[in-house]
């Protein structure tokens, strides 16, 4: 009753199925009484033992069948073999290799080496006993795609993800320029309010407040939406920096180089950046 518990198989593999150990040059032996199945290749699986002839014919066992193994060392005229013992069929319309078997088990002749390697592995699958468990799945239940399919889909998740990213931070770069406008707003009232009042200030006060709006930027810079691109763009914000940059010349001792005029404007205007050809256009 044992090699009718080896099928014929094709050579492809069940799902999650995983090869665990392959070797070459064993024979099959039902209980005692050799067999056909000489010289092929033994594979172990998660799932199941195959064995493939010279000739391409391959049976398999499923290691659901098997009830325990035993090694059997080898000697100078004997390979060493591993003792399968099996279940009874469970299937009366079960059809194996063989009909039917007067054994309970098959042994496994390894005439080319490895019986040790291969009896440790095939302990260690039947103790897992992957064969029982689900499908592997993600944590929203989906099973997981394998392939160049897969592999796009993954690549399309990510590229949707930063995507969203960069929604969010354009979304947060806006309401920072809101913020910025509010400030302006915030820094002409407070100016119009010192021109009010300012016979209740000292001019030393004064000074001292407007110093400190004016390190934080210029509250109004010139731009193209207010005065267009052309003559009049230029000569208003020429205006500006002019006034922007009076102070730090004379600190300078009347001297200042490009690119730091460069850096302090652009600087001051905050989210309004001067391009280069704008700068020089206006100097």
């Amino acid at each position: 009753i044992t090699m009718n518990r080896f099928v014929w198989s094709s050579e492809n593999l069940q799902n999650d199925e995983v090869v665990i150990r392959q070797q070459a040059g064993v024979a099959l032996y039902d209980g005692e009484r050799k067999t056909p199945f000489v010289g092929g290749e033994l594979v172990l699986t998660s799932h199941q033992v195959y064995w493939t002839g010279p000739e391409k014919q391959r049976i398999s066992l499923h290691l659901s069948l098997v009830v325990l193994i035993e090694e059997q060392s080898g000697s100078w005229s004997k390979s060493a073999k591993i003792v399968v013992h099996v279940t009874p069929p469970t299937d009366e319309k079960h059809v194996g290799v063989f009909p039917s078997s007067p054994f309970d088990y098959v042994r496994l002749s390894f005439r080319s080496g490895g019986a040790s390697e291969f009896f440790q592995d095939m302990q260690a699958a039947l103790q897992r006993k992957d064969w029982l468990k689900m499908p592997t799945v993600d944590s929203r239940g989906k099973k997981i795609r394998t392939g160049i399919v897969g592999i796009e889909r993954q690549i399309q998740a990510k590229h949707d993800e930063a995507d969203k990213n960069i929604s969010a931070a354009f979304e947060d770069l806006s309401k920072l320029m809101e913020m910025a406008k509010d400030m302006v707003f915030l820094s002409k009232s407070i100016s119009q309010k010192l021109k009010e009042k300012g016979s209740s200030l000292t001019d030393d006060e004064t000074i001292m407040f407007k110093s400190h709006l004016l390190s934080l930027g210029i509250s109004d810079p010139v731009t193209k939406s207010a005065y267009g691109s052309g003559a009049t763009y230029h000569r208003e914000l020429a205006k500006q920096l002019a006034e922007v940059l009076e102070k730090p010349v004379q600190d300078s001792g009347g001297i200042l180089a490009l690119t730091d005029v460069y850096c302090r404007i652009n600087r001051a205007r905050g989210l309004e950046l001067l391009s280069p050809e704008d700068r020089f256009k206006c100097m």
